[in-house]
């Protein structure tokens, strides 16, 4: 067993906390901590895109980088032999065009892909959910539903709805990110 501080130069003897661990005395596991504190959760450039959300910047601290975006962790691996994760998401679009200012409410597994084929102009927001919560929010608006379809009229009541799923996100395209990145790591 090492009793004595391993930086050079360094008698000290060794914290009985740091017995089993990098063996420092008192002064040198201060330093180390100030350090530490100094630099904990510092944002910083990622080395590369994030393997997950494609995210160049990350949190920075001393047992390693995570990503900001998704805080999948920084050199972790997704599995390449398995499917990626399946995120449920209930997504809201707006549109404003001669057939008037609407909000679609549809589903999707697939948010990017399926997104990219429907006309519209705003992404509003991203609800974790299924089909059966889209056929809840459905029944909710029915009132203002375009016959057919699964566009509503912009009321009130709708918009404060998608402001409350909103509520305290910038991008929903980051929300996503996070949903896929636990999923991911839920997996194992």
């Amino acid at each position: 067993m090492v009793t004595s501080c391993c930086v050079p130069g360094c008698a000290g003897v060794v914290l009985p906390a740091a017995v089993g661990t990098v063996p420092l005395c008192a002064g040198h596991l201060v330093l180390v901590a100030d350090l530490a504190e100094v630099h904990f959760g510092i944002e910083d450039a990622l080395p590369g895109p994030c393997p997950v959300c494609g995210s160049r910047t990350g949190v920075r601290y001393p047992s390693g980088s995570v990503c900001a975006r998704c805080e999948w962790r920084w050199g972790d691996v997704p599995d390449g032999d398995l499917a990626p994760p399946r995120v449920d998401v209930v997504y809201y679009l707006r549109m404003r065009d001669d057939f008037g200012d609407r909000i679609k409410i549809g589903t999707t597994t697939n948010p990017r892909q399926r997104l990219a084929a429907i006309p519209h102009q705003d992404l509003l927001a991203f609800e974790r959910g299924d089909r059966a919560l889209e056929r809840r929010r459905h029944a909710r608006f029915a009132a203002t539903r375009y016959p057919g379809t699964e566009w509503f009229r912009v009321t009130p009541e709708l918009l404060a709805h998608v402001d409350a799923v909103a509520a305290g996100v910038s991008d929903p395209w980051e929300l996503h990110a996070r949903w896929t990145s636990e999923a991911l790591a839920l997996r194992g």
